[in-house]
């Protein structure tokens, strides 16, 4: 189950981190020599488009003004990770590694390729190789929002599984961002896997400060109040489950809950 919250985690945090990324660079790739400027223009703004699709989930749209912005400017770093990005998201995994390294053999100083790029192949049993990637994004002083390479880097760390590893990222993550929710949730799973308990509804009762409830955390819930013996809140836990993620993983492997 550990599994699944981390290789979801890793790909909510890939979504968030690729499109961020590609919806504020954007702007500023307009200014490639290599290119004509009519031709740049046109794929700017077709990858503004296929980012745009892509927050939508529509993939397939997505695609399509993605591989147009290649063909039109073939040096865009931006163009290539973000079709990278939608290429991992359809299970194309070889054209997925394939336009990340195209990118960062274009612009290899970019951290936030480098943190999608980790991001993938940490979710693709790549953990080490991963962590490479994101260390590279998290020393670079100009990342706006290392958390983010942190978070993921604890999370790889957690599929290794190294678990003080793992808590010196996410600890470190939250050094620099308090309230950033991804960490603290996934603090409260490290310490609920260290039987930590008390420590774990610690870490989610600063999330819910800061984050809507979803599947995962729900279940850290259920599981860490039926550890601590609190059974009426491990219940309320598991119902709020059900009714506002009946269809999710979550929900369908509930644990039993000992009767008072």
């Amino acid at each position: 189950m550990s599994f699944l919250l981390s290789r979801r985690l890793l790909v909510l945090l890939g979504l968030a981190a690729a499109l961020s990324a590609c919806a504020t660079s954007i702007e500023r790739e307009s200014n490639n020599t290599d290119t004509k400027p009519d031709l740049a223009e046109a794929a700017r703004l077709n990858t503004q488009l296929g980012v745009d699709y892509a927050r939508q989930g529509q993939y397939e749209l997505a695609l399509e003004k993605l591989k147009r912005a290649v063909d039109q400017d073939g040096r865009s770093p931006l163009a290539h990770s973000s079709i990278a990005f939608v290429y991992a998201r359809l299970g194309e995994d070889k054209l997925a590694e394939k336009h990340y390294r195209r990118a960062i053999e274009l612009k290899s100083d970019d951290p936030d390729v480098r943190n999608n790029f980790g991001v993938f192949l940490c979710g693709h049993g790549r953990a080490a190789e991963g962590e490479q990637q994101l260390k590279l994004a998290i020393d670079d002083k100009r990342y706006r929002t290392p958390e983010v390479a942190l978070t993921n880097a604890g999370v790889c760390a957690r599929k290794l599984p190294d678990l003080d590893k793992a808590e010196h990222y996410f600890r470190e993550a939250l050094k620099i961002s308090p309230q950033f929710g991804d960490a603290l949730s996934q603090m409260a799973w490290l310490s609920y896997q260290k039987k930590d308990y008390l420590r774990a509804r610690a870490f989610l009762q600063r999330y819910q400060m800061v984050g809507k409830p979803t599947p995962e955390t729900l279940q850290i819930g259920a599981l860490t109040e039926t550890a601590l013996g609190d059974l009426a809140s491990a219940r309320a836990y598991q119902q709020r489950l059900r009714q506002e993620f009946p269809e999710s993983v979550e929900s369908g492997h509930l644990p039993p809950i000992p009767s008072p």
